[in-house]
């Protein structure tokens, strides 16, 4: 029986996921983290281990920072457009967490950074992200400029070298991350969070950094 090559990324995506969210899933003590009582999973190092400064460029071409994208409460997922299935779940969940946090009254940025410069233009972000979401900012760039935000990220991504047709398939993790100004990396959220709890758990992170 053959096995499909988007079964195969699929499965070595989640298999590294899995591993990840065992790495860090270790103790800390709650009473030096603000955020205790919001908090569902523990960081290694602690969740300034998480995240850190990029450079990419947005769907309008221009070149833009950390500092340029995540001024508000962001949701930051790491995707590519052209993903059959995943992608567009997890990001319709993410974007309709955002809309729920908005009639709860929360402005939450929901951020999509691709990890296939090849065909993730901005011009292709720019339709993919305006189809999804009025607010949603989608970030590309070169390969050594999405290599430095995934490794800063602690996330894990792979394209094909050498791409025999453009139905290629990148293997990728699928956490999303919030971010906070001023605290930066704050908590993580796997796909099986539905958007409810998600908009919950921000508007509860939110609170606690007020």
């Amino acid at each position: 029986m053959s096995i499909s090559p988007s079964r195969i990324a699929i499965a070595s995506g989640s298999a590294i996921a899995i591993l990840l969210v065992g790495i860090f899933a270790v103790t800390q003590q709650h009473g030096s983290d603000p955020f205790a009582n919001c908090r569902q999973s523990v960081i290694a190092g602690g969740s300034g281990a998480v995240g850190g400064a990029f450079t990419l460029v947005d769907e309008d071409g221009r070149t833009v920072t950390d500092r340029d994208v995540l001024t508000k409460p962001s949701l930051v997922y790491f995707g590519y457009t052209f993903c059959p299935d995943i992608c567009p779940a997890d990001m319709g969940r993410n974007v309709e967490a955002v809309d729920v946090l908005d009639e709860m009254g929360y402005d939450v940025t929901p951020v999509f950074i691709s990890v296939d410069p090849r065909r993730d233009t901005p011009e292709v972000l720019k339709e993919w992200t305006d189809y999804l979401h009025p607010r949603l900012i989608g970030l590309t760039g070169t390969e050594a400029q999405i290599r430095a935000a995934a490794n800063a990220y602690k996330t894990y991504y792979k394209a094909p070298e050498n791409p025999d047709d453009d139905y290629y398939l990148v293997d990728h993790m699928t956490q999303t991350y919030l971010m906070l100004p001023g605290q930066g990396f704050v908590e993580f959220y796997s796909r099986e969070t539905s958007s409810q709890k998600l908009a919950e758990s921000v508007a509860c992170f939110v609170d606690a950094a007020r």
